[in-house]
């Protein structure tokens, strides 16, 4: 860590993807540095989408592009910034496992709080190396659930003590009644069970799909609707397949005129309106080392019933009666778990309900106000050691 001025609300420099690119990260980065303050960006992309960006993208890097990394960590060190905050995901870094993380990190003289998006159980060697190299190389480093904290210490031989647990930020909806916002939507006349987010392989969205022809046959009305663009790295590899796929299962089963998708990345007013008009919400991952899911969290914000696989962060989040864990893969407990909800009001309501109130903590403008106090402390910290390496050098001089 090199030099850097005292200021007790320090500017912070994010390195992510950022809006308006179609990532789950960028956004994150976008709601977080808006609900932190005085901020500059470093935008990751790939070297053939540049795209357009708003004014606080200072620096841009292109992802496979290895010395931009060392150019926007020259930047950032000539700059004003206080403290850098690199959001990790192995994905969004250039290089093999997203190795060119740690050439901006070591590079940076500024301290660095480093938010972990992705903590897996059972890490390659490569990618063991690159984690837990950057958070050697970081004054912080944030995770959002205490199973990541506790697979850190466990696994990776982390210091719980460098390790600050600050939950995925929300935005702050109303509870309402979802027949209230269902006409809006166009959506008037039934149950729906939702899903959002950009679709990609991986998501059990065809275990929904799946589930739908046991569903209808006790909620005849029922409809699954999911809401997202396919994600653009697997349209850039093979269009958009996927999603066909997925159509082809519901016309195969009799149930396309009951599964609905909105096939495009919705904005923020949009996105409310469709969480609001939910009357369940499904996230049926199969991958249960999962230790993050924004779209769990800003249902729950919205006070939907979740039902959901028990993947790391759902098992958490769901605790004490918040929601309702399904084995993974499997169509017939997903449609007994819908149709249960489905014909209980009352229970359906009430798991909705406990799902809001433990969000109140987790709307982003509390989110931020942990990350302000952290940015704070480290700045903080490294303007003391500044000072001290200051002192020791007069009296030796």
């Amino acid at each position: 860590m090199g030099l850097l001025e005292s200021n007790p609300l320090p500017r912070t420099a994010f390195a992510s993807t950022y809006a308006p690119r179609r990532c789950g990260i960028a956004t994150f980065t976008h709601d977080l540095a808006a609900a932190v303050g005085d901020r500059e960006i470093v935008a990751l992309h790939p070297p053939d989408e540049a795209g357009s960006y708003p004014p606080e993208v200072r620096h841009r890097v292109r992802r496979d592009i290895r010395a931009d990394y060392l150019i926007a960590a020259s930047g950032l060190n000539a700059g004003n910034a206080g403290v850098v905050s690199i959001q990790h995901e192995y994905g969004i870094w250039g290089g093999q496992d997203g190795e060119y993380v740690l050439d901006f990190a070591r590079a940076l003289q500024k301290p660095v709080v480093t938010t972990l998006h992705t903590v897996l159980r059972n890490p390659t060697p490569h990618q063991r190396h690159v984690l837990t190299g950057l958070i050697r190389a970081s004054a912080a480093s944030v995770v959002m659930s205490r199973s990541a904290a506790n697979l850190l210490t466990s696994t990776y031989g982390v210091d719980p003590r460098r390790l600050d647990v600050i939950p995925h930020g929300v935005p702050d909806l109303p509870l309402v009644h979802p027949d209230s916002v269902k006409p809006q939507l166009g959506i008037q006349g039934g149950p729906v069970i939702l899903s959002f987010g950009l679709l990609g392989p991986g998501k059990g969205l065809e275990s929904v799909v799946a589930a739908m022809p046991a569903v209808l046959a006790v909620v005849p009305s029922a409809r699954y609707v999911i809401v997202g663009a396919t994600h653009p790295e697997l349209v850039r590899r093979e269009g958009e397949a996927y999603r066909r796929g997925l159509q082809e299962r519901a016309a195969a089963l009799g149930v396309a005129s009951r599964v609905l998708f909105v096939d495009r990345f919705v904005g923020k007013a949009e996105l409310g309106a469709w969480l609001t008009a939910a009357d369940i919400f499904v996230t049926p991952y199969p991958n249960l080392e999962q230790i993050v899911s924004g779209t769990l969290a800003y249902a729950m914000s919205a006070g939907r019933a979740i039902v959901s696989t028990p993947y790391a962060y759902a098992t958490e989040l769901l605790a004490h009666g918040r929601g309702r864990l399904v084995e993974p893969g499997s169509p017939a407990a997903l449609a007994s778990a819908f149709v249960e909800l489905l014909r209980d009001d009352e229970q359906r309501l009430a798991l909705g309900r406990l799902a809001y109130m433990y969000t109140r903590s987790m709307v982003w403008s509390q989110v931020g106000a942990q990350y302000r106090r952290l940015f704070e402390r480290v700045a903080t910290t490294a303007v003391a050691a500044v000072d001290d390496i200051g002192a020791i050098s007069a009296f030796r001089a």
